[in-house]
């Protein structure tokens, strides 16, 4: 979370509001200068110690100690580099608790899908924003953002999130997908600016207002591979579109940066 400035924002604001200096002072010194190390040995209940392997704050030997002085304690190992229980990767570590004190283990539900997932970016947007100024850039990206929602609702997209220049999309079909980037890149046009886009289908998961897996990185990845006014896709993408009528253009054979194996790319057209 160290890198989460509304979360460190919030956090730090709760700390003011809980308590004064002098307060927080010695919680601190209590905390850090007390050595409970001679009771564990005293510890007669069963005892579960889960530790993030990549704990920042605390680390992992203090927890394999805590584990190892007392009697008949369980030690877990979980992924992560959070110290906070409640920040991060929290599954494994209610897993192991639940677990622990019922004895059985629930199976997560994962809200995993298939879709094909459109990026949209405006080509060379901050080169246009200081030619035309704040206010007449705030204006055509408010005129942008309408013909493209008008655009995905025509074409039953699903808006997922507004990137400041584009937007992430998903769509339950890859042809009508290719229907709705042709018509927002067309429309977009007439405005004196070209968009670009990118699209892949795959798995994903839905987060509370996002999408995770990926799938969606594989799109981003893609969508760096188009240039102005283009509709690149994947493979995937164009497999699936066999006998819709959409045609294609080969790109090549590209390698993504943390993406694993070769992607052939086709623009459509």
């Amino acid at each position: 979370m160290a890198q989460d400035v509304d979360f460190r924002r919030r956090y730090a604001r709760f700390e003011r509001l809980a308590m004064g200096p002098r307060a927080a002072r010695a919680i601190l010194a209590s905390g850090w200068e007390s050595d409970l190390r001679n009771v564990l040995p005293a510890i007669r209940v069963p005892t579960l110690v889960v530790h993030r392997a990549g704990d920042q704050f605390i680390r992992i030997d203090h927890g394999r100690y805590l584990a190892e002085h007392i009697r008949g304690a369980r030690f877990v190992e979980v992924p992560g580099d959070d110290h906070l229980f409640y920040a991060g990767e929290t599954e494994a570590m209610l897993a192991e608790i639940q677990q622990f004190l019922t004895g059985m283990r629930t199976v997560p539900e994962i809200d995993r899908v298939l879709a094909t997932i459109l990026f949209t970016d405006i080509v060379a947007s901050t080169q246009r924003a200081a030619e035309l100024g704040d206010r007449a850039w705030r204006e055509l990206i408010g005129v942008h953002n309408d013909i493209t929602r008008r655009e995905l609702v025509r074409h039953r997209g699903r808006e997922i999130r507004f990137t400041g220049d584009g937007f992430l999309v998903t769509f339950d079909g890859p042809a009508r997908a290719i229907h709705s980037a042709s018509a927002i890149t067309h429309a977009i046009r007439a405005l004196g600016i070209e968009v670009r886009v990118g699209l892949h289908t795959g798995e994903i998961k839905f987060t509370d207002n996002d999408i995770d897996g990926i799938a969606v990185h594989i799109g981003a990845r893609v969508l760096g591979k188009a240039g102005a006014g283009e509709i690149v896709v994947s493979s995937t993408v164009k497999d699936l579109v066999v006998g819709s009528g959409i045609q294609f253009i080969d790109r090549g054979v590209h390698v993504f940066k943390g993406v694993p194996g070769q992607w052939h790319l086709f623009a459509a057209v």
